[in-house]
């Protein structure tokens, strides 16, 4: 077990978001010096190579213009002016380092400078033999196996005289100077690649220091404890996966919250029934009428608990996409009926206040019973000589259905809380069989239909519940049922 913790501590080390993070970081550093190091090494090869090209055609310019100066000339002490050129030329001109001035007369080496020169152009070398044959300028560059030569040949043709004046250029000190610089610059990049890895791992590190802190609370919640929170710091992606992560806290509790109430709700709801019934059927005796009153209690008490399940079915079932079956609908011929309907619920002055004269796409059923149950609840609040009255108008785009009474209303502290299940009013006078379903119901069956249902009430001046209906249902599927069955 040990063993097996270690190895998961390790791989959790080389497989951390924030070792990840550090490896693409070094990938990233390391390409971007590689290809920065090419490219200065590029860029000082190019400046090396235009600064010999410039220096070797300044001279050969320069010879040129000598040249030409010694041809217009007619003094008697130039009778042989190409070698009275090349002397005068070769003593005058004090070559650049690694650059060598090579004259040559009729294929041999006349004059050079400096006068030691290297190995491949000496007398009887190939590349001296090849330069004495040269009629016309040339320029090029020679690689050989030690070094890089590049040269510039400009030949002079007097009578039998054939002689060519040669500027050539050794690269070879200056490459190693170019690549010197190109390794220091590595060494150093080098250098920074350790120190800003070691700078990113910490910075990373406390970067990423929310989510271990993340990870250590989603570890800790239980079921029973969801109040743990965590420390929002900064205004960055960080921070708001931590605020979210606190809003999903907060969600869950409240979820939580209501599970459990549903449950406690609901078992209290189904053990009050089965409660009545034991103790009925503990004590029931061999009196034929005692029977029978129990038999009717007992009966009384399982159609509640049936009508409890059947609204908790239905509440699930307002969940699924198949809930409604739509029809179009004639507003003034369902509130009618509907108004007709309600008034065998109790006695009340009931009447009916506004008929729509328009059509909406729903479900008739479930609009009855969502009317049905509000008119319900109107006549557990009110007493015969109260007013409900029903009614419905065309507003806009919508179809609002409404209930009304003049019974004893809702308290403001209850009217945010007596849609949700299970709710009741405190002081509420609600019969017994009642499971605090009714309302929950209705909101459904008005959010299926994409309405809502809003509630205007003062205490001991009645209430108004209004559906708000939208002609057309808001989503496709839906249109498209109701397109069909119509």
């Amino acid at each position: 077990m040990t063993r097996t913790n270690q190895v998961l501590k390790w791989y959790r080390i080389f497989f951390s978001v924030r070792t990840r993070i550090l490896v693409w970081y070094v990938v990233l550093m390391c390409i971007s010096a590689f290809v920065s190091i090419l490219a200065i090494r590029h860029f000082l090869y190019v400046r090396m190579e235009q600064r010999i090209e410039k220096s070797l055609q300044q001279e050969i310019a320069e010879f040129r213009l000598f040249t030409n100066r010694i041809n217009y000339r007619k003094d008697k002490i130039f009778k042989n002016k190409i070698t009275s050129i090349f002397e005068i030329f070769i003593n005058r001109n004090i070559p650049d380092d690694d650059e060598f001035l090579v004259t040559l007369l009729n294929g041999k080496i006349y004059r050079s400078s400096p006068k030691v020169l290297p190995s491949y152009l000496k007398q009887d070398s190939e590349l001296a033999k090849y330069f004495a044959q040269l009629t016309k300028p040339e320029q090029n560059q020679l690689i050989i196996p030690t070094d890089t030569i590049v040269y510039r040949a400009e030949p002079i043709i007097q009578g039998q005289t054939h002689g060519v004046f040669v500027v050539a250029q050794s690269t070879l000190d200056e490459q190693q100077e170019v690549n010197d610089v190109v390794i220091a610059i590595m060494r150093v990049t080098i250098a920074v690649v350790i120190v800003s890895s070691l700078v990113a791992w910490i910075v990373a590190g406390r970067v990423l220091s929310p989510l271990h802190l993340l990870t250590e609370t989603a570890r800790s919640i239980t079921e029973s404890d969801l109040t743990r929170s965590i420390p929002v710091k900064g205004s960055d992606e960080i921070a708001e996966l931590t605020i979210t992560f606190n809003e999903m806290l907060q969600r869950l509790q409240a979820a939580f919250a209501i599970q459990r109430d549903f449950i406690n709700d609901a078992g209290h709801e189904l053990r009050t029934p089965i409660t009545i019934i034991r103790g009925h059927l503990e004590l029931l005796g061999d009196d034929p009428q005692e029977r029978q009153e129990t038999i009717e209690l007992v009966t009384d008490e399982l159609d509640r608990m049936s009508r409890f399940v059947d609204d908790l079915l239905l509440l699930v079932k307002a969940e699924q996409p198949d809930f409604l079956n739509l029809e179009t609908l004639e507003i003034s011929s369902l509130t009618e009926e509907l108004y007709a309907k309600a008034k065998a619920l109790a006695v009340r002055d009931w009447r009916l206040e506004s008929v729509a004269s328009c059509r909406i796409v729903g479900d008739r059923q479930r609009l009855t019973q969502a009317i049905m149950n509000l008119a319900q609840n109107a006549t557990q609040y009110t007493k015969q000589s109260d007013i409900i009255a029903l009614g419905s108008a065309a507003i806009k785009d919508k179809v609002h259905l409404w209930v009304r009474d003049t019974g004893e209303g809702i308290p403001l502290s209850d009217q945010k809380r007596i849609f949700q299940r299970f709710a009741r009013g405190s002081g509420s006078r609600r019969r017994s069989e009642g499971a605090g379903l009714g309302l929950s119901i209705v909101r459904a069956i008005a959010e299926s239909h994409g309405g809502k249902v809003e509630l205007v009430s003062r205490a001991l001046a009645g209430s108004t519940f209004t559906l708000i209906i939208p002609l057309e249902p808001p989503h496709t599927e839906l249109r498209s049922k109701s397109v069909t069955k119509g």
